[in-house]
């Protein structure tokens, strides 16, 4: 019988406390300074509604990339993705990066669709409402709704796990304390600051994956090359072999129970994108012309981290669990311990000791800043525009929408806390919630994609397929935990730790995405409509009837005259010149963004995977250092695409800036007549 001991804390309470809040206020002073910076020498003020919301729709491709890599870097991503390579093997981190990758490229074809079809809007919620009304709106926003709450309890139930296991730090006090610095800076600079902190954070994540990578696979007494992981995961294998998997080895695609995890990513990957408005924001936010090649870069660049990090830190705990210097030595992660996701904290703390717990609480920090930001702007966009807008108040100012933003942004993080305890009560875990994502969120993925996409889709058929998709996915997910677990009364096998099994989790989810796509489908058939769009394509952007306020005149002329001659030079946008928004143009776009996710799809999830899984291949010692190899070279790749595109595309402005503040600095020089 397996016996489990505590997870001992690796560092004192008060470095817990040190990044928690230290680190957040840090980060929170540095956002203040830069949105300073920006609001008085660029064009762009945080003060406008459209560039608190939306970034004034003019964030390139490399920093749209950046936060989609940083924002989709969740808790769960580096937590999950450990725990599942410490469960499964090789097959789990892939599967996690198959499972959220496809659908960030795909979105890419949503983003070029949104351009094309409803370029002003603010939430994709907006287009619901003017396309099938009120009834509909309202369904979606409980949506939209329960995917916010979804992702916050996912972001801090997995960041106050990992603070507490690794420093003893009250549970609690991380739930509430994690949001706070997250808040300061998003009320003060809105989405534009988001991608700002993304890249910011993005730096110190790849630094600190690299830096595992390298201690694991190369100076760690522990393991220090792929020749000696590969040994121990092989006698890992002989002392704790996987059910399921060929040879019960670790280093197999062949892993049943990692083929179920992988159905249940790719649904969980599905709702958590396309449910998420903070995936539209970021649509809605971009240049046009760079909206898909954002996304396609975004779903290439994280792949990489998951695969990499989870490859690393989850079979580095597997082929560790018997040291010594194992936090739970001489035992195992318990159930409860690896569900938590503390496979990684365990790795790092073998790894690297002290300096060890503390890269992975900085990166686990990183992970839930950057997300919780992007999920702070799309709850006060949803509270703004979808229901202080639409049902309070129709003629509110841009400037009362960013009050009311300011507003909601601070109420939710305190929201956040308390619903992360709420979750703490009830016994619910990351893993918890990472299976229950694909389960009730599922059946709204269908309908929100076709709403701008399809021509032919009705009220009707959205109606009918979102609701009856999310009964028949709920009645699966109580028949299917019934059935399987095997009891003889329901009341028996419907627990909390059951209902996230899996195979549960699939059922579910699956019943609940393809009835609600077929019923969308076919309801809408029986009587399709016809629309053509112009009802979306004429949402406005809110400040543009601003701009002919004299006063609003004024301040952009004064705005103006504080501008470095770069800006000068280029009063008007190039969005406005160069005409992005052609039909035709954004038709190719999207037509490429199909052939990039398409072709990027069949790779991930059937070639490479299916076909060792098929073939029971069990990694020889050369085939598992290309593996390694590859996942090595993917990331360092992903890191220069997130950090160094950025500054590639941003340097003219930068440079500018750079002067005009460097002409603020220059002391004034006095000049005599002789």
């Amino acid at each position: 019988m397996s016996q489990f001991v505590e997870f001992r804390p690796t560092l004192d309470q008060s470095v817990g406390y040190g990044v928690v809040v230290g680190v957040g206020f840090f980060f929170a002073l540095v956002m203040l300074c830069l949105t300073a910076v920006q609001s008085n020498f660029s064009r762009f003020t945080p003060s406008s509604s459209e560039e608190f919301t939306s970034a004034s729709r003019s964030v390139k491709p490399g920093l749209v990339c950046c936060g989609i890599v940083s924002a989709w870097t969740w808790s769960a991503t580096l937590l999950q993705s450990s725990t599942a390579a410490y469960t499964f093997g090789v097959s789990g981190p892939w599967w996690y990066g198959a499972g959220g990758s496809i659908q960030v490229a795909m979105f890419g074809m949503v983003a070029a669709k949104v351009k094309m079809n409803a370029n002003g809007a603010h939430t994709f919620l907006e287009i619901v409402k003017v396309r099938f009304g009120t009834a509909a709106h309202i369904v979606f926003t409980i949506y939209a709704f329960i995917c916010v709450l979804v992702v916050c309890g996912s972001l801090l139930v997995g960041g106050a796990s990992t603070v507490n296991a690794l420093t003893g730090m009250n549970i609690l006090a991380a739930y509430f304390l994690l949001p706070i610095g997250i808040a300061v800076y998003v009320v003060f600079g809105g989405l534009r600051a988001t991608f700002i902190c993304d890249w910011t954070h993005t730096i110190i994540l790849f630094a600190i994956i690299y830096t595992f990578i390298f201690r694991a696979y190369g100076t760690s007494p522990e393991i220090g090359s792929l020749a000696r992981m590969y040994d121990l995961l092989t006698q890992a294998a002989i002392d704790v072999p996987v059910a399921g998997n060929a040879n019960g080895s670790y280093m197999t695609m062949k892993s049943n129970q990692g083929l179920v995890f992988g159905a249940s990513a790719l649904l969980s990957g599905f709702a958590g994108v396309f449910c998420d408005q903070g995936y539209w924001q970021r649509a809605i936010a971009s240049h046009p012309k760079g909206t898909t090649k954002a996304y396609m870069l975004g779903g290439l660049s994280w792949f990489a981290v998951p695969w990499a990090f989870g490859s690393c830190l989850g079979l580095s705990a597997r082929a560790l669990q018997s040291n010594p210097l194992f936090p739970t030595y001489p035992f195992p992660l318990s159930p409860q311990q690896t569900s938590a996701g503390l496979a990684a904290p365990a790795a790092a703390v073998v790894l690297m000791g002290k300096g060890g717990a503390v890269a992975l609480l900085l990166v686990v920090f990183m992970a839930v800043t950057s997300a919780a930001s992007a999920e702070l702007i799309a709850v006060s966009s949803i509270v703004s525009y979808d229901i202080y807008r639409t049902y309070w108040n129709p003629q509110a100012t841009g400037a009362e929408i960013v009050r009311v933003s300011h507003y909601a942004i601070c109420a939710w993080a305190i929201w956040m806390g308390c619903w992360a305890t709420i979750l703490h009560q009830a016994n619910i875990d990351l893993g918890w919630m990472y299976y229950v994502q694909g389960i009730v969120l599922s059946p709204a993925v269908i309908p929100i994609i076709l709403t701008v996409w399809w021509s032919k889709l009705t009220r009707a058929g959205l109606l009918c397929g979102s609701i009856i998709g999310a009964i028949l996915g709920m009645l699966a997910w109580m028949i299917g935990c019934w059935k399987i677990n095997g009891e003889h009364f329901w009341f028996c096998s419907i627990t909390i730790a059951n209902l996230a099994l899996p195979i549960s989790a699939v059922c579910s989810g699956l019943t609940g995405f393809l009835f609600s796509g077929l019923i969308t489908v076919f309801v809408s058939l029986l009587k399709p409509n016809n629309y053509d769009f112009e009802g979306t394509r004429a949402i406005a952007m809110l400040d543009n009837a601003e701009n002919n306020d004299p006063d609003s005149d004024v301040a952009s002329a004064e705005k103006r005259e504080k501008l470095p001659s770069d800006f000068e030079a280029r009063p008007t946008d190039p969005v406005a010149q160069e005409d992005p928004l052609c039909h035709d143009t954004l038709q190719r776009v999207f037509r490429r963004a199909a052939w990039y996710s398409s072709a990027m799809s069949v790779i991930v999830i059937l070639i490479v995977p299916l076909t060792m899984f098929f073939t029971n291949y069990v990694f020889s010692k050369q085939f598992y250092t290309f593996w390694v190899t590859c996942s090595i070279v993917w990331v360092f790749m992903s890191g220069t695409f997130s950090v160094i595109l950025p500054l590639l595309e941003s340097r003219k402005e930068m440079v500018a800036i750079l002067k005009r503040l460097g002409g603020l600095a220059a002391p004034t020089k006095l000049y005599i007549k002789s």
